[in-house]
């Protein structure tokens, strides 16, 4: 356990520490401990009810944790009212004033800080450049589009001049396109200031596309903290392998004997890089993705063919998901949008066992 004694590490942000939170008899946060650097963009990412949220408002005050303790920059804030924590909060809701301007929204709570008027106005300005939001500052948010009311929402939190930057869904009530402007936008923002910025959601093109490091979760416990590319290449669990990607990642259920897998497909594993010694035999889950799975001239010089039969085709433009089966596991592949593959016809697929994924089928753990 950690002690008020300790001083937060060196160049640590956000430090999570021993932290629980129960309602009742139920336990939503387990324990958990995270440490985030300055300046890091870490997502929450996980399903509905897994405890993203509600650790996101345990760390900005707005949830009252059972056990543990919350440090920002340097500073126990465990028991800390939230504008005394050092941070700018972005709901899911714009949560705008109507009946003020762009301005008025981004200045209100600087004025209520008493903060002098050129420091407001300067501030209003910056965050106006920096969202470019300069034409609509004497707007009111009915005449706003929803992506502009967003950035007045982000830009409220950003006249606020604080090191940590909390954002709870907010690009869940946009449309798509106006998703994919905003991830840029959040992108831009992040690398010219440079503040640390956690970022909750549920959906995983955000947690790719705008995370230095993300953090799945499952019922209040961190399953894997990696890179993108890390949790994507080498998912910790079963979970998280089958959360990250879509389609998710296609599994065979059979048992490890040696170095060969063996199930509806015998697959020959010596390249693979195991996580430790692997068991002698035991039940075990192999796992590949869809867009490693290899169709036409590709297939044959992979190390492991196998004919298959394509049941549904679904064209997507850029590529094309083909449903099949290999025993009685399902069997997704992604392959070229231009390629020409018809339901019913029988295709030759190869798979190299260096790009899959060994799971125990027990624990469910990556092998």
């Amino acid at each position: 356990m950690f002690d008020e004694s300790q001083t937060a590490l060196e160049g640590i942000s956000v430090s999570i520490r021993d932290l629980q939170l129960n309602f009742g008899a139920v336990s939503v946060l387990k324990d958990l401990n995270l440490d985030i650097p300055k300046g890091e963009f870490l997502v929450l990412l996980g399903a509905s009810g897994c405890g993203k949220s509600t650790l996101l408002n345990c760390i900005a005050g707005l949830l009252e944790p059972s056990g543990g303790q919350i440090w920002i920059e340097g500073k126990n804030v465990t028991w800390a009212e939230p504008s005394a924590r050092g941070i700018g909060m972005v709901f899911q809701s714009y949560a705008l004033y109507p009946q003020m301007t762009v301005e008025g929204n981004l200045s209100f709570g600087l004025k209520n800080a008493k903060l002098p008027k050129a420091e407001i106005a300067r501030r209003v300005a910056r965050a106006a450049e920096i969202l470019h939001l300069g034409p609509l500052l004497q707007r009111k948010p009915a005449a706003l589009s929803g992506g502009q009311r967003q950035r007045v929402a982000i830009g409220r939190a950003l006249v606020r001049d604080v090191d940590v930057f909390l954002f709870d869904e907010p690009l869940s009530n946009l449309d798509a396109k106006l998703r994919a402007e905003l991830r840029v936008e959040l992108k831009r923002l992040h690398n010219s200031l440079q503040n640390t910025m956690i970022y909750v959601t549920h959906d995983q093109v955000e947690a790719m596309t705008l995370a230095d490091r993300i953090a799945i979760m499952k019922g209040g416990v961190i399953q894997q903290l990696a890179a993108p590319l890390d949790i994507y290449n080498r998912p910790a669990n079963l979970y998280v392998a089958g959360f990250i990607g879509a389609p998710p990642m296609n599994f065979l259920q059979g048992h490890l004997r040696g170095l060969s897998f063996e199930g509806a497909l015998t697959i020959p594993v010596p390249g693979y890089d195991f996580a430790a010694p692997p068991p002698a035999n035991c039940p075990a889950v192999f796992g590949i993705r869809p867009e490693h799975v290899l169709v036409g001239e590709a297939a044959a010089r992979a190390p492991v063919q196998t004919e298959v039969v394509v049941e549904i085709v679904e064209p997507m433009g850029a590529d094309t998901l083909l449903w099949t089966r290999i025993g009685t596991d399902e069997f997704r592949i992604r392959i070229d949008g231009q390629t020409a593959i018809r339901s019913g016809e029988t295709i030759t697929i190869g798979l190299d066992p260096a790009r899959s994924s060994l799971f125990d089928a027990r624990s469910e753990l990556r092998l």
